[in-house]
């Protein structure tokens, strides 16, 4: 009944602000800091994510009067070849940088979190691709790998080796933006590493050590383990970094040779704005929604199975 009493209590008899009324406030508060970031998502990410849907359900080019198709866009989408081959070279893309890429980047972060000389030197120059913008690099990487003059056959010629054909084979030119990328991304994927490295207790290491636990056991029972936020982390930014990659892609090959390196984005590229004639925005915006829907699929899935997203690293 005192509890009761001292709840019920005006402010004359002292008692203090009730929980409610500091939530308002704190929200209150807030609300100037919170209001900016929201109008920023509303006008760059939230209208256009809906005015995409729109423009999906029409026949809209860049020249001449839009008009609603309904759902033809999507069923023209199912019955396109090139789709699927897109679709197709975005599997591909992600499978072999985002496992490859993870891998070397906890390999380089185990390394660079020891003692090493010049430790601070190596570690910037690996994560110096990932500032460059991804057309200069993808420009440097269409040089790194032409057929005819560029590095890497330059080097396998010298060592006796005849250099593939980069340009005109399509497994090829998969190959070279795979590599291209994983050399782009080990940068921010040791970068994430290293945190998690530097955030494990140096005592559960001890205490390992004291029971008997060599290296690769440490490894493998410990530190994976406890990266397991970073691990999922890095997981959901690359998959969604291989599902809208386009400006390596189109510096390198352009989508070539014919279709074998083109990726989601960058056919949604080429047929709203690249393709002879008047672009097909529609269209594009049709591919940009499947996009978007495989996107967070994706993620979903990702935050539903994941063990260890809750964790701290």
């Amino acid at each position: 009944m005192a509890a009761d009493t001292a709840v019920r209590a005006g402010p004359a008899a002292g008692r203090p602000v009730r929980s409610r009324d500091g939530v308002r406030a704190r929200r209150g508060s807030a609300a100037p800091f919170v209001l900016p970031n929201l109008l920023l998502c509303l006008v760059f990410l939230f209208y256009p994510l809906v005015l995409a849907f729109v423009i999906s359900e029409r026949h809209q080019e860049t020249l001449g009067q839009p008009y609603d198709v309904g759902f033809d866009n999507y069923l023209t989408l199912v019955r396109d070849p090139v789709f699927w081959e897109a679709l197709r070279n975005t599997a591909v893309f992600t499978l072999g940088t985002v496992p490859v890429g993870m891998a070397l980047g906890l390999a380089v972060a185990v390394l660079l979190n020891g003692v090493l000389p010049g430790r601070t030197l190596y570690r910037s120059i690996i994560f110096l691709p990932l500032v460059i913008s991804g057309v200069a690099t993808g420009v440097l990487g269409s040089w790194i790998f032409d057929q005819y003059n560029g590095f890497v056959n330059r080097a396998l010629t010298a060592i006796g080796i005849d250099g593939p054909a980069w340009q005109s084979s399509g497994a090829w030119s998969m190959l070279s933006i795979i590599l291209l990328t994983v050399w782009i991304r080990l940068g921010f994927d040791m970068i994430i590493y290293l945190a998690g490295l530097q955030g494990i207790p140096p005592d559960v290491y001890e205490a390992a050590s004291i029971d008997g636990a060599g290296g690769w056991t440490t490894f493998r029972r410990i530190t994976v383990p406890l990266l397991g936020p970073s691990t999922f982390f890095l997981l959901v930014m690359n998959l969604l970094y291989s599902f809208q990659v386009v400006d390596t892609v189109y510096a390198m090959t352009a989508g070539g040779p014919g279709n074998a390196t083109t990726t989601l984005v960058t056919y949604a590229y080429k047929t709203g704005f690249d393709e002879k004639g008047p672009g097909q925005l529609g269209y594009a915006a049709t591919v940009g929604v499947v996009i978007y829907l495989a996107t967070l699929l994706v993620t979903a899935l990702q935050w539903r199975f994941s063990r260890t997203r809750d964790e701290a690293a």
